[in-house]
């Protein structure tokens, strides 16, 4: 069932309010100014989002694309060429104003096959994250670290103290909204987080709960990961901060700033450990050429497995 989840994961987080994911095509009309992107980053799989339907909600025109009627969103926008994007709600066309309709349709035939492609993973994604959508409620296992982790209802943890620690590294603290966290993982226990609600708490609540004390545990994590590594690298972290991106694991500033994206609580700590050297390594070298890549195998060999296991996963749990 993990695999399956993870396997969904390349949708948005279900943590968070559902964003666009959308794909973008952009067909030339007139020369432009080309998209760059940013090399100081850790890229994840660009994740779909919710059902993209055929049908655009405000469609206000529409053709036939690879045999399937497509009703689409068109706006008119001082730009030079004809933009496409494939979206939660379906297609949306961004055209200049002197644009003719009969261009538009021509470029849209001309990328039909793109077009219907990306309609459809974004209702198979969307399917496929529905059906392994969790139900927030006691017993209920997520993945942490890499592993299962059970989450049990205990009301009789105390929310106006920090509860014994069972291992420094993970220590739980009392949430801002007042909801205590014990995670106890011995050696010949289930790993479980005990959360201090009512047994009959479930939904929103927990959830809510449960994401304070993910993000509190793994800035932690990354913490201790960033202190090992930045003196073998030979750099110093100035600002470490937690993101949620959609498609980046991380990214990094010249200033010696360093953004981890929280979502890598999921993952085992070896894709942990690729990404934080990754950024750390960009505060030498901003840019992923040769010496940036053997200052990485300097100090992870293995590093590509762990790249490519993040690369299949994607930066996410399951779908919302």
């Amino acid at each position: 069932m993990f695999q399956a989840w993870f396997k969904a994961l390349r949708q948005a987080s279900l943590f968070d309010d559902a964003e666009p994911a959308a794909v973008d095509a952009g067909v030339p009309v007139a020369a432009g100014p080309g998209a760059k992107r940013a090399p100081r980053d850790v890229e994840g799989p660009r994740p779909p989002g919710p059902l993209a339907p055929l049908a655009h909600p405000q469609a206000n025109r529409h053709t036939q694309l690879a045999g399937r009627m497509v009703h689409y969103a068109l706006t008119r926008a001082r730009r030079r060429s004809i933009g496409m994007i494939v979206g939660l709600e379906g297609l949306s066309v961004r055209a200049p104003r002197w644009t003719t309709l009969a261009e538009i349709e021509a470029a849209l035939q001309e990328r039909a096959t793109w077009i219907i492609k990306h309609l459809q993973a974004q209702a198979d994604r969307a399917a496929l994250a529905q059906a392994n959508k969790l139900v927030w409620q006691d017993g209920m296992e997520i993945l942490y670290l890499g592993k299962p982790l059970r989450v049990v209802l205990d009301p009789s943890l105390d929310p106006t103290q920090d509860p014994p620690l069972a291992r420094p590294r993970r220590a739980p603290k009392r949430q801002r909204h007042g909801v205590s966290c014990h995670l106890d993982d011995g050696p010949s226990t289930h790993p479980t987080l005990r959360v201090g609600l009512p047994l009959s708490t479930h939904g929103d609540a927990l959830r809510v709960a449960v994401l304070a004390w993910l993000q509190q545990s793994v800035r932690r994590v990354f913490e201790q990961r960033c202190a090992h590594f930045a003196p073998q690298l030979g750099v110093q972290v100035r600002r470490l901060s937690l993101s949620a991106a959609r498609t980046r694991w991380g990214s990094a500033g010249s200033d010696g700033s360093v953004r981890l994206n929280w979502r890598l609580v999921h993952h085992p700590i070896g894709s942990i450990d690729y990404v934080v050297v990754h950024e750390l390594a960009h505060l030498r070298h901003m840019n992923h050429g040769p010496d940036f890549w053997r200052l990485v195998a300097a100090v992870l060999p293995d590093f590509e497995q762990a790249k490519q296991a993040l690369k299949q996963d994607g930066p996410g749990l399951h779908g919302d």
